[in-house]
């Protein structure tokens, strides 16, 4: 027993969460392209990812291994993420250190989640029975690939709104 869940509906409880980061992590990069904040689809992203994570460490495992350190680095930059946004208010260049480390957290998110599909899914599991395999290795680069080029236009779309204040200020 995991927090008072048995094994299943904790291991369902931690994948829901993944889902919902990487669905609302989604709907953020499109709102990044797009110039617009989306506050609550961020907050929703960034509490889902970093709870996603956190229950993430909660499974029993033998030894520290690769998933640990994924874990770890995106806390990491969850933690930057979230101060550049709500801290910092992405003054700066917060601005390119939040798009950067949120489109991270999200690329871990959806990087675990090529894994576990290639693991559990018994349409994908022939393909890539031990994680070496050719088709398995594709479908990451293709992931790794989508998500610099999405980062990009992040980076060159997504602006905090300016200071309309300071800007219609006149001298006499």
């Amino acid at each position: 027993m995991i927090l008072g869940l048995s094994i299943a509906s904790f291991t369902l409880f931690h994948v829901v969460l993944s889902l919902l980061g990487i669905a609302a992590g989604l709907i953020v990069m499109v709102g990044m392209w797009a110039g617009n904040r989306l506050d609550g689809w961020t907050a929703l992203f960034l509490a889902t990812t970093v709870a996603t994570s956190v229950t993430g460490f909660l499974f029993h495992s033998a030894s520290f291994g690769p998933p640990h350190v994924i874990g770890l680095i995106s806390l990491l930059l969850l933690v930057l993420a979230i101060l550049a946004r709500y801290s910092y208010h992405l003054a700066g260049s917060w601005r390119w250190i939040y798009v950067v480390t949120a489109m991270l957290a999200l690329y871990f998110n959806v990087f675990v989640g090529v894994v576990q599909a290639f693991q559990k899914l018994p349409l994908l599991q022939p393909l890539a029975p031990t994680g070496t395999e050719p088709p398995f290795a594709i479908a990451q680069a293709l992931v790794l690939l989508a998500f610099a080029g999405f980062t990009v236009v992040a980076l060159k779309r997504f602006y905090p709104p300016r200071n309309n204040a300071a800007v219609s200020v006149r001298l006499p």
